[in-house]
């Protein structure tokens, strides 16, 4: 519709609504209709405006003549960049949206490109369907295309394993009482071939099972994923040490809604609190909200609080806008704003503070505006509580404040142990005793980032020792070896390396930070506020 010739844009779209005129009834349907409806005030081009005029006058125009019945349809992601005029009555009257698909919407869609398929009879769409958060139409399509492509590719590569014949039994067949002889030959030669390789019969007990939709989940990428959204995280309690207090909280305040949502229903509990994690960098509260997340098995959205910013006026607020419509969406839903004190500073009456206040305005509308939040779950960490703005904190918003400090000597010892997998990775020897080391002197002060850096530190030790072909380290050391290291061999972590890495390594939190969080943790434990 667009031309490069001055008015022959607007001749088309006249002609448009002509021909759909004359073939009334009729659906005229404008696709992408945004990249030719640009607003009127940003629109670089006079050609631009010039068309969306005459998309406005050709739409009344219709709009009066009663004896023609023309229905016009416009669709677009982008539905804020359309210019406003479009949007009033009597043009586009009613707006439609179309959001991604929930878990039931998900199973139905599934179902439905699936009708055509052979699949396994103990399948099951809402299995896969609670599998697949944060997937549209089109992903779920591009999943089920490419779980047939696996099934394919595991026959095939059944039949070219076998080295004399393939029993159609071995296939997953109950029934088939025959088998098929087929030659020494690789699977491209089978596709190559114009041989069938299975008669009628013997395809009817062929089918897709769902470890072929598992296989095809780790190739397909949701579009959500692609825009930004993070999908279910795979961080679990078993990475985390100590924290048991904190825990419990999150699993009170956003694992038992999830299970048990009828209950909170009945007594009232629809909007779901939200929390905010306060304390030292380094102490996990990030590692926290995406266990919580997966533990709970909803989707995960992580928000640093400088993305959010934006130099030009309103970009900010609707940044923030989109991420809660994004995870309405994809109920239920974690949004966990990192740095929330970089997006949500204390108010004033400054201009400087004018884009910070907007965009603390939009965020507490957002919270508890008009809409309910219902499955929507919202935490937030900082290591500056005392600069974010109090209205944030009230209850409703972020009421529940946690706070997750330095590890004492038991949660430095379990802490370890995670990071070591109980001393098998990095492998440990035996005179290496991670109580010892946890209650060393050194380690006062460690936060959860600390030890793994000192982990970190003393493993590279280990290896540094054993390249240089040191010896009661490492099993084996070949120096013939090109990078110094037989393949096969297991370097170990000696105590003399963790010793090493202490003369390198300092708490990142200061002795006088320390007590900055020290009088925090005291005040929120009197008060259940920052101060």
């Amino acid at each position: 519709m667009v031309s490069g010739i001055s008015g022959e844009s607007e001749g088309k779209i006249r002609d448009m609504f002509k021909r759909a005129c004359a073939h009334s009834p009729c659906v005229l349907f404008l696709d992408e209709i945004d990249a030719i409806t640009p607003k009127r005030e940003t629109a670089s081009k006079e050609m631009e405006r010039r068309i969306v005029a005459q998309l406005l006058s050709c739409l009344d125009e219709l709009n009066r003549n009663k004896e023609v019945q023309v229905l016009v349809i416009g669709a677009t992601n982008r539905p804020d960049s359309l210019d406003p005029a479009l949007r009033r009555a009597g043009r586009f009257d009613r707006e439609i949206r179309m959001g991604i698909p929930d878990e039931h919407a998900r199973e139905e869609i599934l179902r439905v490109q699936c009708k055509d398929l052979k699949l396994d009879g103990e399948f099951n769409f809402k299995t896969l369907a609670s599998q697949t958060p944060g997937f549209v139409g089109a992903d779920l399509t591009a999943l089920v295309r490419e779980a047939a492509m696996c099934a394919v590719t595991r026959i095939f590569n059944d039949i070219g394993t076998n080295t004399d014949a393939i029993d159609v039994n071995s296939l997953d067949s109950t029934n088939a009482t025959s088998s098929v002889n087929i030659a020494k030959r690789n699977v491209m030669d089978l596709l190559k071939s114009n041989e069938t390789v299975f008669s009628e019969e013997q395809l009817k007990h062929l089918y897709i099972k769902m470890d072929d939709f598992t296989q095809a989940l780790r190739d397909v990428q949701p579009s959500a994923k692609r825009e930004g959204f993070a999908t279910i995280p795979d961080v679990t309690w078993e990475d985390i040490g100590a924290l048991e207090d904190v825990r419990e909280e999150l699993t009170m305040a956003i694992i038992a809604p999830v299970r048990h949502r009828e209950a909170f229903t009945q007594l009232g509990l629809t909007n779901p609190p939200g929390i905010l994690l306060a304390g030292p960098p380094g102490c996990g509260k990030t590692l926290l909200a995406k266990a919580i997340a997966n533990e709970s098995g909803i989707n995960f959205i992580s928000v640093k609080g400088p993305e959010l910013l934006n130099m030009y006026v309103g970009e900010s607020e609707r940044a923030v806008r989109q991420v809660f419509q994004r995870a309405k969406n994809s109920a239920p839903c974690v949004i966990f704003f990192d740095e929330l004190d970089a997006l949500c500073p204390r108010r004033s009456q400054s201009a400087e503070s004018t884009a910070s206040a907007r965009v603390v305005n939009q965020l507490l509308t957002e919270m508890d505006g008009l809409e309910t939040r219902k499955q929507v779950f919202i935490m937030g960490a900082t290591n500056r509580p005392d600069i974010i703005d109090p209205a944030i904190l009230r209850p409703g918003r972020l009421d529940k404040i946690l706070y997750v400090g330095l590890p004492q000597e038991k949660d430095r010892l379990a802490i370890l142990q995670t990071l070591t997998k109980d001393g098998s990775k990095p492998k440990l020897l035996p005179d290496v005793d991670l109580q010892t080391i946890a209650a060393n002197e050194r380690c006062l002060g460690f936060s959860g980032a600390d030890l793994a850096a000192l982990v970190r530190e003393a493993s590279v030790n280990s290896l540094r020792e054993c390249m240089r072909g040191s010896r009661g380290t490492s099993m084996t050391v070949d120096m013939n070896e090109s990078d110094g290291i037989q393949h096969d061999t297991i370097v170990g972590v000696a105590m003399r390396h963790f010793d090493a890495a202490f003369k390198k390594m300092k708490p990142s939190v200061s002795d006088k930070d320390q007590l900055v969080y020290q009088y925090m943790q005291e005040t929120m434990e009197t008060e259940n506020l920052p101060s």
